[in-house]
């Protein structure tokens, strides 16, 4: 059996060990303070000291501690230089491993869901796993017909640690707030351990999987590898190799970072539109660039874009993005609400009041609450800057700028967001949102975002459909 369940005791006592802590260092940081120290140093010294035990202690466990440390890596960009800086190795090593389980237990788990004759359907198995996450690790492997796979194997009592972990993390969600200024952590905790079934089931992962897959079939942009095969607890698909975006973000060129944010974004917005399915994990470990016509070899020193930029218009580039990990999705048969694009272009446009009454009419503003319709617009700037230049460069300083000034107590943007509701159909969606453009900021890529919203987002364009119907007319 696998380690999750057997170490229970050991993973509780680990993640009990965290407020524990919190508290003592609240008292340190409390001597430091009456010893002359100021506030401010304090408070970065203690806020530093918690988020080396925090990314401690979820590296070292898979389960609902990994899930929360991966959903907080996105927003690394976020944090302050002196906090981020030490802490971004483990953040990444998050994103792209854990500690493997015992190799009688994967086979253990092959044989139980593939039959006792698993090993022939396969020419070869490597017993050490490429990857691991939060409920399963991942085998590179050669298919009976010859294809290379990757098998993807869940952890036995892998539900089990998940809810189990969340639901302790829940407990003191609040003293966990201060590591990403201006976010909530109780919400997005809360919508990790409502997921936990749909993450734990393969079948919806590779229903998801399978209609990307042919959706995005020959697609120039974007690689999603085909579902070979599904059991309860095993999920084989076609392998992509390529440079893990977790690389890119570390030690890419500018042009690897550009061409993978333009390409992020363009996959956000164009997913829903063209499946009804929004892919909704996007942390840099399920993201690869992929060389165009290769599933898997890296090219030294390749060119990036050749003569023609980006593709578009001159020749075609030679990276697409390769997408992973299907097992959380939302649902949006009709793509992407119209309601977020309409506000989106009003905003742009400086129609506060109207995009106010939208919002309003919405639930994002409760009716027993009236707002200054400016205010709400200062508020949404982190969604709206982007979307108003032809090409944005997404950095950490603009993110940690947007996200202290939210956070600030004394701000009037921090005072509005406590009043402001979020819908629970647009819950998933804000998350997706929000994490896309931290990814996009570690990246520090220049995207035309504004390009992808006018080709994907319903209602971005105002009366669209009114010029096309004319034009056909003419």
């Amino acid at each position: 059996m696998s380690d999750l369940p057997r170490k229970a005791v050991t993973r509780t006592a680990k993640l009990a060990a965290l407020p524990l802590g919190f508290a003592g260092r609240a008292t340190w940081g409390l001597g430091k303070r009456i010893g002359g120290k100021s506030a401010e140093i304090v408070g970065r010294e203690l806020q530093q000291r918690t988020a080396d035990q925090l990314f401690k202690v979820l590296g070292e466990l898979k389960g609902g501690a990994m899930k929360l440390g991966q959903a907080l890596s996105v927003f690394e960009s976020a944090l302050p230089e002196e906090v981020a800086g030490p802490y971004r190795a483990a953040l990444t090593k998050l994103q792209e491993a854990a500690p493997p389980m015992p190799t009688r237990t994967v086979h253990s788990v092959l044989e139980e869901r593939l039959g006792e004759k698993w090993r022939e359907l396969f020419l070869e198995f490597e017993d050490k796993p490429s990857a691991a996450a939060s409920i399963g690790q991942v085998h590179r492997a050669v298919w009976h017909d010859g294809r290379e796979v990757a098998v993807k194997v869940q952890y036995p009592g892998a539900g089990q640690a998940l809810l189990s972990d969340l639901n302790q993390l829940s407990r003191f969600a609040r003293l966990l707030g201060p590591l990403v200024p201006g976010m909530d952590i109780k919400p997005l905790i809360t919508e990790l351990r409502d997921r936990v079934s749909e993450e734990l089931d393969y079948a919806l992962e590779a229903q998801a999987q399978r209609e990307h897959a042919e959706e995005f079939a020959d697609d120039p942009d974007v690689l999603v590898p085909g579902v070979v095969h599904q059991s309860d607890q095993v999920l084989v698909t076609e392998w992509i190799g390529g440079i893990p975006l977790a690389d890119v973000i570390s030690d890419g060129t500018a042009e690897q970072r550009d061409r993978a944010g333009q390409l992020l974004a363009r996959f956000l917005f164009s997913g829903p539109a063209r499946t009804g399915l929004l892919h909704a994990d996007p942390h840099p470990g399920n993201f690869r660039l992929v060389p165009v016509g290769s599933a898997g070899a890296d090219p030294d020193g390749a060119d990036l874009y050749g003569e023609g930029g980006d593709g578009e218009g001159g020749a075609v580039a030679p990276w697409r993005l390769g997408v992973l990990d299907f097992g959380t999705v939302d649902r949006l048969p009709g793509g992407l609400p119209s309601t977020i694009g309409e506000s989106l272009r009003m905003t742009i446009d400086g129609q506060a009041e109207a995009v106010y009454e939208l919002l309003r009419e919405e639930g994002f503003v409760k009716e027993t609450i009236d707002l200054d319709p400016d205010a709400v617009l200062d508020y949404l700037l982190p969604i709206i800057e982007p979307a108003q230049a032809d090409e944005f460069t997404f950095t950490r300083g603009w993110i940690r700028g947007q996200a202290a000034r939210i956070a600030d107590v004394r701000s009037p943007a921090h005072q509005l967001g406590k009043q402001l509701n979020l819908p629970p159909s647009y819950l998933l969606i804000h998350r997706v949102t929000l994490s896309t453009i931290g990814v996009l900021c570690q990246l520090g890529a220049t995207v035309r975002l504004r390009h992808e919203l006018e080709e994907w987002l319903p209602g971005f364009l105002a009366d669209a459909p009114a010029e096309a119907e004319e034009e056909a007319g003419a």
